[in-house]
């Protein structure tokens, strides 16, 4: 064994190689880290568009967990708004006119499609269609 230390390929990415150094890694994470890590990779193999790749007036389909679901009026007419997490970043997601809606509760995985709008420098989807991921596969 030569002494020279090796250097890593042009265009390779500096993720650890080896099984157990992945698996030190994931011991080192927080479980935040793992569940964001987890839902990006949920939303790869969904084929949807990433929640912080959506752009102003953008029709996507996006998927993701529901983080808080809260009824707040908006002029008067009850909303039902939620926050979608897909690991990359947060999305408003908001029923007009619906008080509550059987399934959409904290912790229940989606797939919502519409188009997005900006609102106070938040992105939000109004009246989606949606729908709702099996229970067991959570």
């Amino acid at each position: 064994m030569s002494a020279v230390p090796r250097f890593e390929k042009p265009g390779r990415a500096a993720k650890p190689s080896g099984r157990f150094r992945r698996m030190l890694d994931r011991l080192a994470s927080s479980q935040e880290d793992l569940e964001s890590e987890e839902l990006q990779e949920d939303t790869h193999a969904s084929g949807c568009t990433r929640i912080s790749e959506c752009t102003d007036r953008q029709i996507v389909k996006v998927t993701g967990t529901l983080r808080t679901v809260t009824l707040r009026p908006r002029a008067g007419v009850p909303a039902l708004e939620a926050e979608l997490f897909d690991g990359t970043a947060p999305l408003d997601v908001v029923w007009l006119g619906r008080r509550s809606i059987v399934g959409i509760e904290p912790g229940r995985k989606l797939i919502a499609s519409g188009r997005v709008a900006m609102s106070h420098g938040r992105r939000v989807l109004f009246n989606p269609k949606y729908e709702l991921r099996p229970l067991g596969k959570e």
